[in-house]
């Protein structure tokens, strides 16, 4: 089982930019679908983009398309979010987890992912 901490979070401005990292335990990152979830205070889990276990596809929400971009690293067990022109809707605590079907890419549902970390606060001011 995936043991997943991430980091890179932290208090911006509008308009700035922030890397997302994730660093996974063990061998089998590179067999994992992978995605990143949000949320934010009171509201549910929001589906953020999702990587493919090769990295030859990815997906993205509406509301971050153009300005998130997922990346994969499986030689170094490190999934990225690169979040550039950053609003304060962005503002969320941030969670990379694992597909719980494997390579398989799921599909948008923060059920079919798991298990979850602590996750990473990301705070943009305006």
């Amino acid at each position: 089982q995936l043991q997943l901490v991430e980091s890179g979070g932290g208090l911006v401005q509008a308009g700035d930019s922030l890397r997302l990292s994730c660093t996974a335990s063990g061998r089998t990152f590179g067999s994992y679908a992978m995605a990143w979830f949000r949320q934010a205070p009171g509201k549910d889990n929001e589906f953020v983009s999702a990587i493919t276990d090769i990295g030859d596809y990815s997906y993205y929400a509406d509301s971050v398309k153009d300005r998130f971009t997922i990346s994969r690293d499986n030689a170094k067990n490190t999934l990225a979010l690169q979040m550039n022109a950053l609003k304060p809707e962005d503002t969320a605590v941030y969670y990379c987890v694992p597909s719980r079907r494997g390579s398989y890419y799921p599909g948008r549902s923060d059920s079919d992912y798991g298990p979850w970390g602590q996750g990473i606060q990301v705070t943009v001011s305006s």
